[in-house]
């Protein structure tokens, strides 16, 4: 739960805001999400949040805003760490499903600013996190494609894709559920049929033919 105390300095005022925003959007409608509420699970008045926030658009907002730089923080750390494009697909695969799993009223809120008809700054953001990510995986496919780890005739734009779509797929499910934790189990299946579409078969080998018997 954030921090109660009503003496905080404002940028961990503004943290706190944020934390008490993804608390109460996994357990709710984010769109029913009142400021009202927030106050209240900051033991604050409402007068007390919005000299810190303008508006609840700017609350939105800094949460997207802080959704898109932890998110990708967490995924190009587990990008780097590996010792190949592909392991660095894969740890980043992994790295964004603990991470949404750690914090279940994400997925909703992305869902939500995505599908609202009308622009705002955190649908912006929300886009641009999507497209930095997107591009980000189509660096390291074409990275595997000229190391010979991947097969040279992958689409690098619908690779990355599908490879955001799997784990849509693995968040609504788990969503549906009711379980966030069905997504990490679900998630090492997933991969490595993602992972045999995509890699370089060695010349004369063929994973799908049945050996003879002798």
């Amino acid at each position: 739960m954030p921090p109660a105390s009503k003496h905080l300095p404002a940028a961990q005022r503004r943290a706190a805001t944020v934390a008490a925003v993804l608390e109460l959007a996994g357990e709710r409608n984010p769109g029913e999400i009142t400021t009202a509420a927030i106050a209240s699970r900051m033991n604050l008045t409402q007068g007390a949040l919005f000299r810190h926030f303008p508006s609840k658009d700017a609350i939105w907002q800094a949460v997207m805003a802080w959704v898109a730089e932890q998110l990708l923080k967490r995924v190009e750390k587990a990008a780097g760490a590996a010792p190949s494009p592909l392991a660095a697909l894969e740890a980043m695969f992994m790295a964004h499903i603990a991470f949404v799993v750690a914090h279940p009223g994400i997925p909703r809120m992305l869902f939500g600013e995505l599908q609202r008809p009308q622009a705002s700054a955190a649908k912006d953001v929300a886009r641009t996190l999507v497209d930095r990510y997107r591009r980000r995986l189509a660096e390291l496919i074409e990275a595997g494609k000229n190391s010979g780890q991947l097969a040279p005739e992958v689409d690098g734009a619908a690779a990355a894709a599908l490879f955001i779509g799997m784990i849509q797929g693995l968040v609504v499910q788990s969503l549906l559920a009711g379980r966030p934790e069905q997504m990490q189990e679900g998630a090492p299946g997933v991969f490595a049929i993602f992972k045999r579409g995509i890699v370089k078969q060695q010349t004369g080998s063929n994973p799908n033919r049945e050996r003879k018997k002798p």
